[in-house]
């Protein structure tokens, strides 16, 4: 293909989109000595403010929402470098709250939902269904109907490309296509074709068409036989990925919107890496965006397209502006080798996943139950967090990268009552949260205006909500007798 000089020229370029230096991969020992131990607030809460969020809430854990921090994210995304138009679209998953929805919609950002019912949702929140994009690993049954409202579909797979011209053959329908790029990258790993939770492109991915099938003619001829428009190419390699390697891809998905002169947008996917602590790098946008406008340039300068550019942040947009505010409940020791002090939140792994799926560290401040800055003290101790659920996985401070072993962090020594706030729980959290668990109820949602106000934008979800779908059955069902089925031969 022509574009391989671009591609050349990004492979080649040096990437400094971290800051600071220092990342993610280091040694497990600095990244559990964080010097955040004693702070009077945490990212966006002070004393005052969190015990005022949970007044609102009715009690803990609650989730906060920062307004002001949302927008600071919202406007470093809008600012993204391009060179032909850009579009911000907000990865829902991270964090559906309708509030949230509706705020990112005010300022102009789209949607990128990853099902039907993430679709039907954002609709149910006010964003139009032309501002909609669908890439799904379960193409939903109603689709057309969603075609027909105006929502855009990314193909993720030879068979949904496949069902999507059985329905539009012969229309000309304007389709998306997701394309598996033969690399990823993600969170903790430093591989870009091996498995990880946070990597979705490469062999090890099942997420988009793998490349080759573009390459080889396969998804050309499908696309061909049933008259489709392909408006959009699309790649994702995963949540917190390396910025060079996603320009690398950047530059490779280029190569793909030569495949159709047709294609209008290419979309870059997000995964953008957000530093939750001290000394973890967060990506520079400007910096990462610079090559990749050029890259655009020099595609229109051999194409003659002017291709708008598609991004979709989640994590960045919401993940520092949210946090889980919990109540020190208990507090329980061991003695002996391996032994520990351990704080027992009212919280856990139903309301943050994170630490027990990926081994994720979140910063953690402890601040006086009173809501009184005045009270925060200057004694701190080694422990280890863990959450309320009857689950020994169920850990809010494991080794980076490794659920299954845990960590001691060094915290404002702790009283039963005092507040806990985990900072860095904007994305991923609520909105993927194994809530129910021991049947402890959803936990609210607060958003947290300006001046520090914070209003409830989902109460507390009842206990017989958590199983008002049960249905009964006649007790006759359990006292029926077991049907045994003959040895006998049937003549």
């Amino acid at each position: 293909m022509r574009f391989s000089l671009v591609l050349s020229l990004l492979l080649a370029s040096t990437c400094t989109a971290f800051a600071p230096s220092g990342g993610l991969h280091g040694s497990t020992s600095s990244m559990v000595g964080l010097s955040m131990a004693n702070p009077e607030k945490s990212h966006f809460l002070t004393a005052e403010t969190a015990k005022a969020c949970i007044d609102v809430a009715g009690g803990s854990p609650v989730y906060a929402y920062s307004l002001e921090k949302l927008e600071e994210a919202a406007d470093a995304c809008l600012a993204f470098p391009n060179a032909f138009g850009l579009t911000v679209r907000y990865a829902m998953k991270a964090c559906p709250n309708s509030s949230i929805l509706k705020y990112f919609n005010s300022k102009g950002i789209h949607i990128d939902a990853s099902s039907g019912y993430e679709v039907k949702r954002a609709m149910d929140a006010g964003i139009p269904a032309e501002n909609i994009s669908l890439s799904t690993q379960e193409l939903p049954q109603n689709f057309v109907e969603l075609v027909k409202l105006g929502i855009k579909v990314n193909a993720c797979s030879v068979s949904q490309l496949e069902r999507f011209g059985q329905a539009f053959e012969g229309t000309g329908q304007k389709v998306g296509i997701r394309v598996n790029p033969g690399v990823g990258s993600g969170g903790f790993s430093k591989s870009t074709t091996a498995f990880s939770k946070t990597n979705v492109g490469g062999p090890s991915s099942s997420f988009g068409i793998w490349h080759t099938l573009v390459e080889d003619g396969t998804v050309p001829a499908i696309v061909e036989k049933y008259g489709l428009t392909v408006e959009r190419i699309h790649t994702h390699i995963g949540s917190g990925s390396d910025p060079e390697i996603w320009q690398q891809v950047a530059a490779k998905s280029l190569s793909f919107c030569e495949v159709w002169p047709t294609v209008e947008a290419c979309n870059l996917g997000g995964g953008y890496k957000v530093g939750r602590n001290e000394g973890e790098p967060t990506t520079d946008l400007q910096e990462i965006g610079k090559p990749v406008t050029d890259a655009f340039r020099k595609f229109a300068e051999e194409n003659g397209r002017e291709l708008k550019l598609e991004i979709e942040p989640g994590t960045y947009l919401v993940a520092m502006g949210g946090a889980l505010v919990s109540t020190v409940q208990d507090k329980v020791f061991t003695t002996g080798e391996g032994s520990h002090t351990f704080l027992k939140l009212d919280s856990g792994m139903t309301d943050v996943l994170r630490p027990s799926l990926y081994g994720a560290i979140h910063p953690i401040t402890v601040l006086p139950g009173s809501g009184k800055t005045e009270d925060v003290g200057s004694d701190t101790e080694d422990v280890v967090v863990v959450g309320h659920c009857c689950e020994s996985g169920d850990l809010m401070t494991p080794k980076p990268g490794e659920p299954e072993d845990l960590a001691e962090r060094t915290l404002r020594k702790a009283e039963i009552g005092d507040i806990l706030i985990m900072d860095g729980s904007g994305a991923y959290c609520s909105g993927m949260s194994s809530k129910n668990y021991n049947s402890f109820p959803e936990a609210p949602e607060v958003l947290v205006d300006r001046s520090g106000k914070p209003h409830l934008i989902r109460k507390r979800q009842l206990l017989d909500q958590v199983y008002q779908n049960e249905i009964e059955v006649s007790e006759a069902v359990f006292k029926a007798p077991s049907f045994s089925r003959s040895t006998e031969s049937v003549v």
